[in-house]
């Protein structure tokens, strides 16, 4: 890509952008300017050009060569379209710094377990003594990767779907698809263009290159190597049985008394595992790494266990596929704190699995009224308003042996500023209700 003499708008003036503007200017761009239709946005790095309530004019008026998008803006909006006035092309912020990333690149896609895979690919190069760093939709943008002295050998690359929407020959080496669930209907106006997102990640994959898929996922068509594994099974190359990760009848590794062990972090495992094969790393290698590894946080952490009950963090959570695994994953029975934003989701397919495996259901936020309705014929179901009174609930119906499992299955947005916000009160919660 040859940006000397070009004008680049980019849009969006978070980490992404600014790394992408940094990037332009290294790369020989004549000019570069960050715009944000936020009026109150601002530039962390003042050698930057920045232009907070950019309106359609100021767009038109910039005439653009080249518009680089940020992943929480819309492509298709009049405000974006408005930049391409003089025939500029829009690409990704990830679009435009692969073509200046020299080194090897895993991708992780998925509706849930991005970053807890993408983290453990990380933790398992580090310590095979291999140089990575990850980056793109957890850690560092792609662009920033770029500009570091000396460039990682590996970047492992946690991309969204808003990231695929608008690249052009992105292309990695070994690209996971960890499972797909309905999930940001806010943003699309179905489930299909969600998908049609995500799976572009395989698009300018080739033979000889390694696609590597959860049993079961529907990926016709595919162009690179497919490997498969599965926690529920028994089929794939990998699959999960008795707390180990298997392979032709045979314990691959032991996942007991780890921080993988539960069913969804053993897909997460299997995946980073085949992945860091596929690279050259020896099992060993990866299993020692394994065992060494903590996920992020806010991922079915524990919180506290006392008097016999057992208090889960999943505030991670943020759509229905992931409490469900959270939920399968547990073999005690679950007292369910669930709730936040309304997403336009049906909640009502979590219902077989919490007949199963759920004694109660607190529900709380935005959408409790619509839980309480939903989860009632499965499970006795209570209504709260905060996270606070939800806790105070659980502490009042939990017995010894129970898990009380924070896994609220919807965006954090009706009260928080986020998961972490959200996923810290509820710490807080516990530990106070439990004077610890």
């Amino acid at each position: 890509m040859n940006l000397n003499g070009k004008k680049v708008a980019v849009l969006g003036c978070g980490r992404s952008g600014i790394g992408a503007a940094r990037l332009a200017l290294a790369k020989g761009a004549a000019d570069v300017c960050i715009f944000d239709a936020n009026p109150g946005a601002t530039c962390s790095d003042t050698s930057i050009t920045c232009h907070p309530g950019a309106t359609e004019e100021d767009a038109r008026a910039y005439a653009a060569n080249l518009v680089v998008l940020s992943p929480g803006i819309e492509a298709d909006i009049p405000w974006t379209l408005a930049f391409t006035a003089a025939g500029a092309p829009i690409i990704a912020e990830t679009e435009l710094a692969f073509h200046y990333y020299p080194g090897r690149i895993i991708a992780v896609t998925g509706t849930n377990g991005k970053t807890t895979t993408t983290a453990l690919i990380e933790h398992i190069l580090k310590t095979s003594g291999r140089t990575a760093i990850a980056c793109g939709n957890y850690g560092f943008p792609l662009s920033e990767v770029d500009l570091l002295d000396p460039i990682p050998d590996f970047a492992v690359l946690e991309v969204s779907s808003f990231q695929m929407e608008t690249i052009v020959n992105f292309r990695p080496e070994v690209a996971i698809w960890l499972n797909f669930a309905p999930d940001h209907m806010d943003r699309y106006r179905r489930v299909e263009d969600y998908y049609n997102a995500k799976r572009r990640i395989f698009e300018n994959m080739t033979e000889d290159q390694i696609a590597i898929v959860r049993v079961g996922e529907k990926l016709p068509g595919l162009k690179p190597r497919r490997i498969e594994f599965s926690a529920v099974t028994g089929s794939g190359e990998l699959y999960y049985q008795n707390g180990c990760i298997m392979e032709n009848g045979h314990m691959l590794m032991p996942l007991r008394g780890t921080a993988m062990e539960q069913a969804h972090n053993a897909e997460n495992t299997m995946a980073a595992t085949l992945a860091c094969r596929a690279v050259g790393l020896s099992d060993s290698a990866i299993a020692q790494a394994v065992h060494s590894f903590t996920p992020p946080g806010h991922r079915c952490e524990t919180v506290a266990e006392i008097d016999g009950i057992l208090w889960l963090n999943d505030s991670k959570s943020t759509n229905l596929h992931s409490t469900e695994a959270a939920v399968r994953s547990q073999t005690r029975p679950v007292i369910l704190i669930a709730g936040g934003k309304d997403k336009g989701l049906d909640y009502s397919a979590l219902n077989p699995m919490l007949e199963q495996k759920a004694r109660l259901c607190i529900v709380f936020g935005q959408i409790a009224a619509q839980l309480e309705q939903t989860f009632t014929p499965a499970c006795r179901t209570l209504r709260c308003q905060t996270v606070e009174e939800a806790v105070t609930l659980a502490a009042q119906n939990a017995a010894k042996g129970d898990v009380v499992l924070f896994s609220p299955g919807t965006s954090s947005f009706d009260q928080f500023t986020g998961y972490v916000q959200r996923g810290n009160c509820y710490r807080e919660a516990v530990r106070r209700t439990l004077h610890l």
